[in-house]
């Protein structure tokens, strides 16, 4: 994924700074799932505080999914559909892996219609390269192009890259009460 993550707030004379700089943590590709990447940006609780020095919220997480009131922020790389898979493809390591670097997302997948999921959320996701298709119930599709920005109300849903290329967006959900 390649992409950095810059952490502010503030010195003990209250003037910003960057408190922390380096590679997005899990930024990574997924071993089980080539050219998918997924990695959570930054999380609050319901009531966030605004700290001097900052702790890493993505460590320890028990869910990338954000608690009523919450946030999330997550970026997410989508490898074109019609890439060949590895002849030794094991679709229950992939679904392990995917439940592991993304708790309590990656439990919401429907076996028996990958891809699909619903989270107790609204999602605003923002396309930044490629194209993918919003996929939703009865077949309906949308294709986006970059810059364009979807909201995500709770629906079930999917992700299609029909692309040559890799589609990368920008998600931040805020936990919602259905």
């Amino acid at each position: 994924m390649n992409a950095r993550r810059i952490v502010t707030g503030h010195d003990s004379s209250g003037r910003s700074q960057v408190v922390s700089a380096g590679p997005l943590p899990g930024g990574e590709g997924f071993r089980h799932s080539p050219g998918f990447a997924a990695a959570l940006i930054w999380r609050t609780d319901p009531r966030p505080l605004l700290a001097a020095q900052p702790a890493d919220p993505t460590q320890a997480v028990h869910s990338v999914l954000p608690a009523v009131g919450g946030t999330s922020a997550m970026l997410v790389t989508f490898p074109p559909q019609g890439q060949p898979l590895p002849v030794d493809f094991d679709p229950q390591a992939a679904a392990a892996e995917l439940c592991e670097r993304l708790p309590g997302l990656g439990e919401r997948f429907e076996a028996e219609h990958p891809g699909f999921h619903r989270t107790d959320s609204i999602d605003y996701g923002v396309l930044l390269d490629g194209e993918i298709s919003l996929q939703l119930d009865e077949g309906d599709s949308t294709l986006l192009r970059p810059g364009d920005v979807v909201v995500q109300v709770g629906t079930r849903h999917a992700w299609r890259n029909t692309g040559n290329t890799p589609a990368r967006m920008l998600f931040v959900m805020v936990g919602a009460t259905r």
